[in-house]
């Protein structure tokens, strides 16, 4: 057995400008296509009354669009041998592009998430393309690089999807957010016609590919995506829709995982797994999803119901998680080449976790200004996973396998995605119930603070005109509203906690792997052995 650091760079050192420029539009995709997942967040409100639409049928705008990313991630590599990566990636670009515009005109809610399932299955393409061309364009000393600018795709867009919708909608309506991929979008058909070189198609493939592996594939994750995406809304497993989707999840993958081992022909070398570096990598984007994903989901939720901020003011806040990883990339790729990877993703998720555990301390005065240290944080933490992650995720995989490597690795951080946000969802439903039911045992009407706290809601009701029946009334809602608040606000203590030891206990995870060096540095490790 060789090194299992060593990667063969590619015959010429020297990266020629049509390369760059090739691999720095393939980032601008998968940057377009992140963001994207959660640019509607948002705007959902203002999107949901044009189309007449209810609050839990508007779910699957968003949900529509990840499940076909998802599904077609793994198979993003496989097509591109087919028909060439140049001729998949644009093709895929100009029908995003097309999808996107039908969003934006959608004239019903059902139209809506027929475009968005189409627009989230050309999108999902551009994300494993992107790493894939980073991997196998950029020799070992450029590649830390363009590492660091996939991680950037991954850290930044999920984090400024709500904060550029919001702007957009706010500023010139809710269609913006989807007319707006067209310059991006553009630029990407571009940068890929003009950086890639015309390549022969090869369809003998589509004859020979395991179709019932595909299928199996498709409807596995497609099922255990919808299942998590609508089961905190439809009560779990006391819904018959989700019932069904987690059966035909478990049979499903149970399907994949069995004719991808036992097949020759297959779309995507599941064997993959096997190799232990990118088995951890795999198994800590997973959770690293579930925290990236998870605190971009929580936290402009908590900002938005318990301190009534609006998207931009929002998005004023989310941008301290943001801005400063555009300073750290490039030292943690530098960092990467020369220091233990296990040492740099060790303190970037101890760093992730630390930032969590600072906002286990909320209450209902809690706001943006409160919350920025616990931002800048995360923004150091987050580069160092990404860059270490993908530098695990690639290290000792042969070029041949490198489209499997990244359809399965983003498949798994975008699947953990998933996972938190379900999860965490149904946490805070749980513990809000729970912790409602403590506050109000202790809340009696007999107690004397009680009364005077009542008393006090009275007499502020009674001078702004109310009978005296009405502003009691309004006084115990009142008082019960600031119950529910109280318990939303512990529940989300209870989120950023669970995320937190997620987090650090992936830590321990870490130190099963073998040295890693990122770049060069595996190159020069090499030739030391």
């Amino acid at each position: 057995m060789g090194n299992e650091n060593y990667l063969p760079p590619p015959s010429d050192q020297k990266v020629s400008g049509r390369t760059w420029l090739a691999v720095l539009a393939s980032l601008l995709g998968a940057f377009m296509a992140v963001l994207d997942i959660a640019i509607t967040n948002s705007s959902l409100r203002d999107i949901l009354g044009a189309l007449s639409a209810t609050q839990e049928e508007g779910s699957w705008i968003s949900s529509a669009y990840l499940v076909a990313e998802i599904v077609v991630i793994p198979l993003a590599g496989f097509l591109a041998m087919v028909f060439s990566t140049r001729r998949y990636l644009v093709a895929n670009v100009v029908l995003f592009l097309l999808f996107s515009t039908l969003c934006g005109m959608a004239w019903s809610l059902e139209s809506m998430i027929v475009f968005r399932a189409a627009q989230g299955f050309t999108g999902g393409v551009m994300i494993p393309m992107a790493m894939t061309l980073v991997t196998r364009k950029l020799p070992l000393n450029k590649r830390p690089v363009g590492l660091a600018l996939f991680g950037m795709t991954a850290t930044l867009a999920p984090t400024l999807g709500p904060t550029v919708g919001g702007y957009l909608t706010e500023l010139y309506g809710w269609p913006s957010i989807f007319y707006i991929n067209w310059v991006p979008g553009v630029l990407l058909i571009l940068g890929v016609s003009i950086g890639l070189e015309k390549e022969p198609m090869n369809l003998k493939l589509l004859r020979e590919v395991d179709w019932w592996g595909v299928a199996f594939m498709a409807v596995g994750l497609g099922s255990l995506t919808a299942m998590l995406e609508e089961g905190n809304a439809k009560d779990w497993f006391q819904s018959p829709f989700i019932i069904t989707a987690a059966v035909l999840a478990l049979g499903g993958i149970y399907g994949w995982a069995w004719r991808g081992l036992t097949r020759k022909n297959t779309f995507i070398d599941l064997h993959i797994l096997g190799r232990p570096s990118f088995l951890i990598a795999g198994v800590i984007a997973f959770t690293t999803g579930m925290g990236l994903y998870g605190s971009a989901f929580i936290l402009p939720l908590y900002l938005g119901q318990i301190a009534s901020y609006t998207p931009m003011q929002i998005g004023l806040v989310i941008m301290w998680m943001g801005l400063p990883q555009l300073f750290i990339m490039p030292f943690a790729a530098k960092l990467s080449t020369k220091l233990d990877n296990r040492v740099m993703m060790s303190l970037g998720l101890a760093l992730f976790a630390a930032s969590c555990f600072m906002n286990t301390h909320m209450s209902a005065d809690t706001a943006g200004p409160e919350l920025i240290a616990a931002q800048i944080v995360r923004a150091l933490g987050q580069p160092l996973i990404m860059i270490t992650l993908t530098n695990f995720a690639v290290n000792g995989i042969p070029p041949q396998l490198l489209p499997s490597a990244s359809g399965m690795f983003n498949m798994m951080r975008n699947l953990g995605g998933s996972v938190g946000i379900a999860l965490l969802a149904t946490l805070l439903t749980n513990r809000e119930h729970l912790h409602s039911a403590r506050i109000g045992e202790s809340v009696s009407l007999y107690e004397p603070a009680t009364q005077a706290r009542l008393d006090a809601l009275l007499q502020t009701f009674t001078t702004r005109g109310f009978d005296p029946a009405t502003a009691q009334d309004m006084a115990l809602k009142a008082l019960d509203n600031v119950v529910r608040r109280d318990s939303f606000v512990m529940a989300y203590n209870d989120a950023f906690l669970i995320l937190g030891i997620a987090l650090f206990a992936c830590v321990a995870i870490v130190w099963m792997s073998k040295k890693v060096l990122g770049g060069a540095g595996a190159s020069a490790a090499e030739a030391a052995h």
